[in-house]
């Protein structure tokens, strides 16, 4: 007998004839997630995922892999030769541990036949084995709508007992659906804007705008650990920090004040996209929410969208904030972004920002600027920043 997890998956099997690829991709980012914790093989059968953790810690592999999108559920199960007497006793023992960890009254035996040649059939085996549980547990009965615990039997080519379900995250596996460039702030939401991004199959690379030394060291490393933080689902990645300062200096002295936020929030979008198109990145995503800041307003993000001409996804686009935040504490990124540190927006921020904004009025701001040479100058002086877990 040996412990095994098996590890399922959604979408994936809806795939058609581009499965295989996108579980081998599934299986990689799996190795790559728990490859620290020793020689760990993930392998596929009959459309499931498999990892023997025997020799393992596994809690800390569960830890791991229920992070990888693509994932929708874990189960630790134990695998041995198939013998109903074996079975009974598994079932039994797996029956008495669950009672140690809650209140149980009420269980239920599940069967799952899939080698069809095994001579009894899903239910005869379930009645056999919630018999043999009644005989041999005092206090417990059977409910099979709304039991206190289920206990999973599956007879394949060996015989499968498991009783506890951990969700992953589900989605498509990181590196299936081409790449984007996070325009990532300190803020809570950028880093939700780039996980859900990521979900989708997205392989993720960051931007992140600064005005040093107006912003400082603190503000630089709150943004990396927030990168940090999102590798753990995305991956290893890549992120630009670039400073904007030059730029905004040139706003302040020859445009109208009120102008600051969208003409520099136009000017992060296009060295995003000149980014983006040398790299071979295909869009750029943003944390931008309906109506949230004055960037934010209907018109300020159809001014905004006129800098660029490649796709820019917006997730959190008709999210309101408290559902934003709560994804941000569900994926851990909520107490670093409410760190009190500053960023670029903070610089030269007017005290009345234009909130309808018309494109040809921007159009004559942006004139009064070398916009071009701007951002040249200071892409050529941007940092690159590898973003993996320490």
């Amino acid at each position: 007998m040996d412990k095994v997890i098996i590890i399922s998956y959604g979408e994936i099997a809806l795939k058609g004839q581009n499965k295989r690829f996108f579980e081998n991709k599934l299986i990689n980012n799996i190795r790559h997630a728990v490859s620290d914790l020793g020689e760990i093989e993930p392998y596929r059968e009959h459309s499931r995922i498999y990892i023997d953790i025997e020799d393992y810690n596994e809690n800390e592999i569960i830890n791991r892999v229920k992070k990888v999108f693509g994932v929708v559920s874990i189960r630790v199960a134990k695998r041995f030769s198939i013998d109903m007497d074996q079975i009974g006793k598994v079932v039994l023992e797996e029956v008495k541990s669950r009672m140690a960890e809650k209140d149980v009254k009420t269980f239920k035996i599940q069967t799952k036949r899939v080698d069809k040649k095994y001579p009894k059939k899903s239910m005869e085996i379930s009645r056999e084995l919630g018999a043999l549980v009644l005989l041999n547990i005092d206090g417990l009965t059977v409910d099979v709508h709304n039991p206190d615990i289920i206990i999973n039997v599956e007879i394949r080519n060996k015989a499968f007992v498991h009783s506890k379900r951990i969700d992953g995250y589900g989605g498509l596996p990181v590196g299936t659906n081409g790449k984007a460039l996070l325009l990532l702030s300190g803020g809570i939401d950028s880093p939700v804007a780039g996980w859900l991004v990521g979900k989708r199959g997205v392989a993720i690379t960051a931007i992140h705008f600064h005005s040093h030394p107006f912003t400082s060291e603190r503000a630089k490393e709150k943004v990396i650990d927030l990168a940090r933080n999102l590798s753990i689902y995305c991956g290893k990645f890549e992120m630009y920090s670039v400073n904007i300062l030059p730029i905004q200096k040139e706003i302040n002295e020859k445009c109208p004040e009120s102008e600051m936020t969208i003409l520099s929030r136009r000017f992060m979008m296009k060295i995003a996209e000149r980014i983006a198109l040398d790299k071979g990145i295909d869009a750029l995503i943003t944390g931008e929410s309906i109506g949230q800041v004055a960037s934010q307003t209907i018109h300020s993000l159809k001014v905004t969208n006129a800098a660029v001409d490649i796709p820019v996804f917006r997730p959190l686009i008709a999210m309101d904030k408290v559902d934003i935040i709560n994804l941000a504490k569900e994926i851990d990124t909520y107490e670093t972004s409410i760190l009190p540190y500053e960023d670029c927006c903070t610089v030269f921020s007017p005290k009345n920002p234009v909130t309808q904004p018309k494109l040809e009025n921007i159009l004559k701001s942006e004139n009064l600027l070398d916009v071009d040479g701007l951002i040249t100058e200071v892409i050529e002086d941007m940092e690159l920043i590898t973003i993996e877990l320490k």
